[in-house]
């Protein structure tokens, strides 16, 4: 088995899914929860808000950054079978709440993408975005680990680009499940988990280099 670099060739950076509701004070983060339809385990609010510090590192370093939301129609057309599981209605694209969250500091020089589906592959520009930006390694935060982030994390695995999931920056349905979830990504390739500390310290390496590399 070939030992891989934190990051290989040209980063990108994938904030999955943190959305304004996701950080709405009213929600009790000190147990598992139900926010806009969506379960949550304890904790959840503090874990993605941890990924703000991923975003200031990939401005100040030249990271691109890819963020998307996920958001459905008012009259529910586009919700398929999402809604015969344990989710309820939720990301309705009248809704505020469906927004990136505010303190993410969206930047004019990112890009933001909407979704119907799970996977930020399917049915959206990912993939020409990527080609684009010549990304080799994504990096992943947000949530739901055991839903978005791991079927995003499967899908990039598949297009055999290099995933790094940032584990103390995404949060899951469940503890169980967001363990499970991490679990089932390292199995796909060893190394994917990383902590918050190990990829700052990364894009300020590998950072400029893509800057310089597409300058």
């Amino acid at each position: 088995m070939p030992v891989r670099d934190i990051i290989e060739g040209r980063p990108v950076l994938v904030v999955v899914d943190i959305q304004q509701g996701d950080l709405d004070e009213e929600v009790d983060d000190t147990a598992d929860h139900v926010n806009d339809g969506i379960p949550g385990m304890q904790g959840y609010r503090e874990r993605v808000s941890r990924a703000r510090d991923l975003v200031d590192a990939a401005h100040e370093t030249g990271v691109p950054i890819v963020f998307f939301k996920e958001i459905h129609r008012p009259d529910h057309v586009d919700f398929g079978r999402e809604l015969d599981g344990s989710e309820g209605v939720h990301c309705i694209e009248t809704d505020p709440g469906t927004e990136v969250a505010r303190e993410m500091d969206v930047r004019p020089s990112d890009y933001v993408i909407g979704k119907r589906r799970y996977s930020c592959f399917f049915g959206t520009d990912l993939e020409i975005l990527l080609k684009g930006l010549r990304a080799e390694t994504l990096v992943l935060c947000g949530g739901l680990t055991d839903v978005c982030v791991h079927y995003t994390f499967v899908d990039a695995h598949q297009r055999d680009y290099f995933v790094r999931v940032v584990e103390d920056c995404v949060a899951g349905s469940t503890l169980r499940a967001h363990e499970g979830a991490l679990e089932a990504m390292e199995y796909l390739q060893t190394g994917a988990r990383r902590s918050r500390q190990e990829m700052i310290e990364a894009f300020r390496v590998h950072g400029p280099r893509y800057a310089s590399a597409n300058g």
